[in-house]
């Protein structure tokens, strides 16, 4: 149960933190520019919580880690579910949070007009379906492969959360204007039920891309891809 209780909050802080990057600091808007504050607000906030949490729950703050930390067998069957609930869960907290919050500036929040941090790709204006599912299945592989890697009984050292983090600054940095780069369902899940119908019906994007990365990271890992012989 603590180790439940220490996804639901790893994620919520991961969750308000980022989000509140895009909404309350109005980055999301600025493309690319936008990458960086965004980046690192998330990827700071998971540094954050790798430490915090990380040693009560391993600190997957994300279901497509939960799939690789299972297919790598590094996590028991039986947790996989109530991880991925407990991820989901911390991650609405955050924006019901984050909302309470918005609703109370001066004039109000428009979520239609500010959007609410939801992940999102532009077709219209910007990379199509195609480049956004691509990028998902791609950042999220790399992401889990690293996360995997550095958090191995081989190679886990103090300095594995930090690496983790920066990672997801890299990747926010390249692919920020491409996708959004969710490369996490709940965080995507999350925002979107605040955010309206296009995100909604954009979402199943983020959730199948993402699984299927995290899904590809942990049957390398199994299969000893990235290790020494």
């Amino acid at each position: 149960m603590k180790s439940y209780i220490a996804e639901i909050f790893g994620t919520f802080c991961l969750v308000l933190i980022g989000c509140a990057s895009v909404v309350t600091g109005g980055f999301g808007g600025i493309v690319p520019a936008g990458a960086f504050g965004v980046g690192f607000s998330f990827g700071i906030a998971w540094v954050a919580m790798a430490y915090a949490v990380g040693p009560v729950s391993g600190a997957h703050l994300n279901p497509a880690v939960t799939l690789g930390v299972f297919l790598a067998d590094r996590l028991p069957a039986k947790d996989v579910l109530p991880y991925m609930i407990a991820q989901i869960a911390g991650a609405i907290i955050a924006s019901i949070v984050l909302y309470v919050i918005v609703a109370d500036k001066a004039g109000g929040y428009d979520i239609s007009a500010s959007g609410f941090g939801q992940s999102g790709w532009d077709p219209e204006n910007g990379f199509g379906t195609g480049a956004a599912f691509i990028t998902e299945v791609v950042v999220t592989f790399v992401f889990v492969t690293v996360f995997l890697g550095v958090t191995s009984k081989k190679h886990a050292t103090m300095l594995s959360g930090l690496v983790i983090g920066l990672t997801l600054v890299a990747l926010h940095i390249a692919f920020y204007p491409v996708s959004g780069t969710s490369l996490n369902p709940a965080r995507s899940i999350s925002p979107a039920l605040f955010a309206g119908a296009t995100a909604i019906g954009q979402l199943w994007l983020y959730i199948a891309a993402p699984m299927i990365g995290g899904a590809m990271a942990g049957l390398a890992a199994k299969a000893g891809l990235f290790e020494n012989d």
